[in-house]
């Protein structure tokens, strides 16, 4: 697919270098239409659209390809794939680490996405982890939101031994428990933690 874009890129540069070199020889003429064969600037006009949607539609492959790869080196759900960063970060350069590599801190929005998660992170990471989980309550207290902003639907609480949520103020980022069998805990947002990052599917 992207030979065959580049070649046509490279004909159509070559067409519009000829068109030019033919245009300064000719001598201009008024109100003559144009001969039959001659490529006119409204040919050209549309010829630049057509160049512009290739690379348009080169780019948008390559950041398919590009998806496909990191969720290769991942796991895919439904239609997302989560990805194991190599580091430890605080909740909120965790959050831009994601975002600087085009995705979002990971955030389960149901129950299949979160064992998924748990799964995955206790493969690559063991049994005993703790990961950061894209949810937060910094704005207002108890209102447990998502990376958008958006209110979480989906919360997986540890409540048989701890009663989570229980930090109050101390606590306003969530983590993903191995140990707990993937419920979650509210824990200082500037704890250094390993996290996941996820990325959508188109």
């Amino acid at each position: 697919m992207q030979p065959r874009g580049a070649f046509l890129v490279l004909f159509v540069l070559c067409l519009l270098q000829e068109t030019r070199e033919q245009s300064s020889k000719a001598k201009p003429r008024k109100n003559v239409a144009p001969k039959k064969g001659l490529v006119t600037l409204s040919m050209i006009e549309e010829i630049k659209k057509q160049i512009s949607q290739i690379q348009a539609d080169l780019n948008v492959l390559k950041e398919h390809q590009a998806l496909q790869i990191v969720c290769l080196r991942g796991v895919k759900v439904h239609r997302k794939c989560f990805l194991k960063m190599p580091e430890q970060k605080s909740f909120h350069e965790a959050a831009d680490d994601c975002i600087l590599h085009g995705g979002t801190l990971s955030t389960p929005l149901n129950h299949d996405e979160n064992d998924a998660l748990y799964d995955y992170a206790r493969k690559t990471l063991g049994d005993d982890h703790h990961i950061w989980v894209g949810i937060n309550d910094i704005t207002v207290e108890g209102d447990w939101m998502d990376m958008t902003g958006n209110g979480a639907n989906f919360t997986n609480w540890e409540t048989y031994t701890s009663k989570q949520p229980d930090g109050g103020t101390r606590a306003n980022c969530v983590a993903l428990s191995g140990s707990a069998i993937g419920k979650w805990f509210d824990e200082s947002c500037s704890l250094q933690k390993r996290y996941f990052c996820q990325f959508t599917i188109p």
